[in-house]
């Protein structure tokens, strides 16, 4: 049986990281040139040791263009149309006027509703050839119609090139506003877009990805890239539902929110997947005499970090208290990269720069293959290593901890309750249930920083493990993936 000794052939597992991203209704290729991983004698069970894990080099970079083609694998992207609407706003023309002003069809003639799916090109340069800045936020028509198949994009007019939209209007935003999408099937995107609204406190996020309603097999995409977000109640809010999220090459710079214990840099309820590569979050919005939000709040099924950075640095106020990363125990996360930084607070930190909670479910029923709850249908192997296809999972790579303080501990697995509260999605019980009745299994490798140990001293969490033969699809992004949807059939 092929093993991994302590990891000398990485390479071949980082590659799926590298080129896991397939091109539009095309499957990654196959990579022929990487050795094989040593193999077994014939009947030998052995053990990986994936406790010298170096860090995964940079992805030959394409021109923008050329990524703005490629999508994740797990995303379908086949069946989409071209937008009915496509239109071009002019920058001097805009920055005089105080508004858009179109370059041939205009937005009147959409008399404020959009049917058919949109494209929206903002040009990226003035007549002196500078950014564009634009001293307002974008327009959004009210989108009506069949959705089946419809595209949202916002973009600029040249790869790579940030357009920013500055405002201090209080209702600044990018709201989507979609109802009822039922089993619909649609996309939206956002591309080398600045977003910089320091007076946006009315709108749920800087971004709201605002589309409800969906229902299996409906699915909404979303793709954000090389873009940078700033304002709102928090900088990025996604409500739950049947949708994938996918960030590339970011910055996530904070919100501007007064509600700070309930507001965060990103906010992103029970959704399908969320994907963030290349990517940074900061600013939440603090104050002094309160514990305050977190930087990623992310309750996901299925949540993957390359190559993050998660910082408490603030904008304006004093930073966080909290942990940089709230999280669902509930279903998966696979991280590689990540670094977590902690800048000294007003208030005593709260423990844990990653805190994998159970106390609120937020996804739908079918977004979790097992009950979330302990019900007495399941009770941990003597070796928990050997079940890692049977349990809730988090799997964490090459973390970095950069702490004004010595860390107590980096990440917490909260415990399974018992039950959830009448009418709330609140679960009850976790302090009264055992370790054994636990379905939650968490992995670091290679984490290193300022810190005492790597886990709190709860649940099922390993440093450094050997793992049993046939388990390195832990650490493999692209099987990680595939086993989680597998799972819920997605």
């Amino acid at each position: 049986m092929p093993s991994v000794k302590s990891f000398k052939s990485m390479l071949i597992l980082a590659l799926p990281v590298l080129l896991g991203i397939a091109g539009l209704g095309k499957a990654c290729a196959a990579i022929d040139e990487a050795p094989s991983p040593q193999s077994a004698a014939p009947g030998e069970a052995v053990a990986a040791k994936p406790a010298s894990l170096r860090a995964v080099p940079p992805a030959p970079r394409l021109p923008p263009a050329d990524l703005d083609k490629l999508y994740p694998f797990y995303m379908p992207m086949e069946g989409l149309r071209q937008p009915a609407i496509k239109l071009t706003v002019k920058c001097d023309a805009s920055r005089a006027a105080g508004r858009e002003v179109y370059a041939g069809r205009d937005g009147e003639s959409l008399y404020g509703r959009a049917e058919g799916g949109y494209e929206f090109i903002y040009e990226a340069l003035d007549s002196s050839g500078r950014p564009c800045v634009y001293p307002f936020a974008p327009w959004m028509p009210q989108i009506v119609g069949s959705l089946q198949g419809t595209q949202y994009i916002l973009r600029s007019s040249v790869p790579g090139q940030r357009v920013t939209f500055r405002s201090s209007n209080e209702w600044a935003t990018i709201d989507l506003r979609m109802f009822d999408i039922g089993q619909q099937r649609v996309h939206f995107e956002m591309r080398d877009i600045e977003l910089d609204f320091p007076g946006a406190v009315q709108p749920m996020g800087a971004v709201h990805l605002e589309a409800v309603g969906t229902a299996r097999p409906g699915l909404l995409t979303a793709v954000i890239r090389r873009s940078k977000i700033y304002g709102g109640k928090n900088a990025l809010f996604v409500p739950g539902g049947q949708t994938m999220l996918y960030i590339e090459d970011s910055e996530l710079a904070g919100n501007v929110g007064s509600n700070v214990d309930q507001e965060h840099t990103s906010y992103i309820n029970g959704i399908l997947i969320s994907h963030f590569r290349n990517t940074s979050f900061h600013g939440q919005l603090a104050w002094q005499n309160i514990a305050s939000g977190h930087q990623i709040k992310d309750k996901a099924y299925l949540r993957i970090y390359e190559n993050v950075t998660v910082s408490n640095r603030p904008n304006t106020s004093t930073p966080s208290a909290m942990p940089l990363i709230d999280a669902s125990s509930f279903g998966f996360t696979w991280s590689d990269n990540l670094h977590l930084q902690r800048v000294a607070p007003a208030q005593t930190p709260r423990d844990a720069l990653i805190d994998l909670r159970s106390e609120i479910l937020y996804g739908a029923p079918e977004n979790y293959p097992w009950n979330v709850l302990v019900d007495g249908s399941w009770r941990m192997p003597a070796s928990p290593l050997t079940a890692l296809d049977k349990v809730y999972l988090s799997v964490f790579l090459n973390t970095t901890v950069d702490s004004f303080r010595t860390e107590p501990y980096a990440i917490a697995l909260r415990p399974q309750g018992t039950s959830i509260a009448p009418g709330t999605t609140t679960v009850e019980g976790n302090e009264n249930t055992t370790r054994a009745q636990q379905r939650m299994v968490s992995l670091a490798f290679n984490t290193t920083g300022r810190f005492k140990q790597v886990y709190s001293n709860e649940g099922w969490t390993f440093t450094d493990p050997e793992l049993p033969a046939g388990a390195e699809w832990v650490t493999d992004r692209d099987a990680f993936i595939r086993h989680a949807l597998g799972l819920i059939g997605r």
